[in-house]
């Protein structure tokens, strides 16, 4: 199986070299696309002078939009047979991968979620009103969707490349990750969970989340709810 790692990347100039060379190390017949999403850092220009007539890397650009956008512009560009979601930032460690999308490879599942919540994998200690965040939207999403996901919020995620393809997605930010649960949920998707290990960011090193996306999460798992599917 072709893996796609699909990787919205904005200002990310400092770590993307090493998430492309950790994908390299992976005994994988992967592909890389990176979505350079408006950076004003050169990182689109880093990974431009990573390309090569027969390499796996591609660079897609747009002007910046969100994480959400990015994902949505990098999608139909996927030719793997997985697809595996790869933040740019080195929260996510590459070397996760093989455990991540081995549920998939046996054929029993759809998706894979890696999981910051379960244990069993290195964690950053981190800040408390995050963990409690992503708690409440976990324990929302299982009462609204009759799910045991740990961790809805999660950006490692994994899926059998037709399954990505089903899901409509229409969030440009980080709405995309709660939109992205309520509708594998509401197509009865295999969903199966792993423990990843996470090097989180604070806000002084970068990191963009903010609780104004816990609102907005909210209304996503609430509206991907009720809407009607297509």
């Amino acid at each position: 199986m072709q893996i796609t790692f699909l990787i919205p990347a904005y200002n990310e100039a400092q770590t993307i070299n090493e998430v492309l060379d950790r994908i390299a190390t992976l005994d994988l017949d992967y592909e890389a696309i990176v979505i350079d999403d408006g950076s004003t850092d050169g990182t689109g220009d880093i990974v431009e002078s990573r390309l090569k007539p027969s390499n796996r890397i591609q660079l897609l650009r747009k002007p910046n939009g969100g994480k959400g956008s990015a994902l949505r512009y990098g999608i139909p560009h996927c030719r793997g047979d997985i697809v595996v979601i790869q933040d740019a930032d080195m929260e996510y460690d590459p070397r996760d991968v093989p455990a991540l999308i081995e549920p998939i490879q046996r054929q029993v599942a759809d998706v894979v979620y890696g999981s910051r919540l379960s244990g069993g994998r290195p964690q950053r200690a981190y800040m408390f009103w995050h963990l409690v965040g992503n708690r409440f939207l976990s324990l929302l999403t299982g009462l609204l969707f009759n799910t045991t996901i740990t961790d809805m919020e999660t950006g490692y995620k994994a899926f059998r490349a037709d399954a990505l393809e089903q899901l409509h997605l229409t969030e440009d930010h980080f709405g995309i990750e709660p939109e992205i649960t309520g509708e594998i949920c509401r197509r009865q998707l295999r969903v199966y969970e792993t423990p990843i290990a996470y090097y989180g960011r604070t806000y002084d090193e970068g990191k963009g989340i903010t609780w104004r996306d816990g609102f907005r999460a909210v209304f996503v798992l609430f509206r991907t709810r009720i809407r009607p599917l297509r």
